[in-house]
């Protein structure tokens, strides 16, 4: 049991106690609330230094049961809420910690905000695929690799290097192929970022997922992969915890991309007419191209053998292993033509 989880469990309390037990449990716990249940193991409530407080000026004493001190409608969260909300959560109703209950509305954790808002060291790998040719954003990449052309000043390798490092991240594998002796002269093993930087060298361009088969030693724990164009405020950290809470053995980063059809649609069958739809929105998941991976998943993939990352999930899907995919609502755009490229510098330029 982690200290964090011995704390929380140190201050649920059975509704029938009394207020000196309370008190007793605040100051064991030191998480300034105490979170009350039911017979049936459902919490009634929390209970503050400040309740117990106003309960013993209301005329109380420390037998008296702490059912009237109550506040009985304490904000919860479920397990499956992402931190960025529950920061929300916490920072508007100016409140420190805040209960995780299941669908049984049962404690299964709370979150405190010195905790949360200190993100823990991650000991998981991050490998970014930077050897792609660029054709798309000729001229600017027949003298620069793609990944290190500027945005906002820097190269976009070194904004998601930057954003995963901020997410607890310290170990970086990068991919490269195309001019990727000025990567690693420009990135080195990392040390100027505060991070370590290896690199996987590939003879030919192996795909978006064939490079990992290049790993060795094979990673110990799931890892993140990140294409090196994919600029995004995504939390690389909040994507792995899903992927492992899921027990999935591949998990991609997907997005909601919308497009509306410029014309009138005329719905028929056979020659009558039988409904019109003007201009309609289709809807559909896209690849973000950040993903999570098990180490297993690496024994579907050959040795400088080109494999695309959808193809990696298609073989695991042939062999009945779980693929999960993230749904991110976060800004992204993959730096592929000039055009993206300016918008890139545009929307990062404060």
């Amino acid at each position: 049991m982690s200290p964090t989880e011995e704390r929380w469990r140190q201050a649920i309390l059975p509704v029938k106690t009394s207020i000196q037990h309370a008190i007793r449990s605040l100051d064991q716990a030191s998480i300034k609330i105490v979170m009350v249940v039911n017979e049936a193991g459902e919490l009634e409530g929390t209970i503050s230094d400040g309740d117990i407080r106003r309960g013993l000026l209301k005329g109380l004493d420390l037998s008296s049961p702490i059912a009237s001190v109550i506040h009985r409608n304490a904000l919860v969260v479920t397990p499956e809420m992402g931190r960025d909300v529950v920061l929300q959560l916490m920072g508007a109703n100016k409140i420190q910690q805040i209960p995780i209950v299941n669908e049984l509305r049962q404690v299964v954790g709370v979150h405190l905000w010195d905790e949360i808002t200190t993100l823990p060291a991650r000991s998981n790998l991050m490998i970014i695929m930077a050897g792609g040719m660029g054709t798309r954003l000729r001229p600017y990449t027949e003298t620069c690799p793609k990944p290190l052309l500027p945005v906002a000043g820097k190269p976009m390798l070194e904004h998601i290097i930057e954003r995963a490092k901020l997410e607890g991240f310290s170990h970086f594998v990068l991919a490269v192929h195309y001019l990727g002796h000025m990567i690693q002269s420009h990135f080195g093993n990392g040390g100027q970022l505060g991070v370590q930087i290896d690199y996987l060298n590939e003879k030919s361009p192996l795909g978006t997922a064939g490079a990992l088969g290049l790993l060795s030693p094979r990673p110990g724990a799931p890892f993140v992969v990140t294409n090196g164009d994919v600029i995004t405020d995504i939390h690389y950290g909040e994507l792995l915890d899903f992927h492992i809470r899921h027990n999935a053995m591949a998990t991609m980063a997907v997005r909601m991309h919308e497009w509306q059809h410029p014309f009138g649609v005329v719905q028929t069958r056979g020659i009558e007419i039988v409904g019109f739809e003007e201009k309609p929105v289709a809807r559909s998941h896209i690849n973000a191209g950040v993903y999570a991976l098990e180490p297993d998943a690496l024994n579907l993939l050959s040795q400088d053998a080109h494999c695309d990352m959808p193809t990696l999930f298609e073989r695991l899907q042939a062999k009945a292993m779980r693929t999960v995919a993230y749904p991110m609502h976060e800004p992204w755009l993959d730096v592929g033509r000039p055009d993206d490229l300016n918008r890139a510098n545009t929307e990062n330029s404060n």
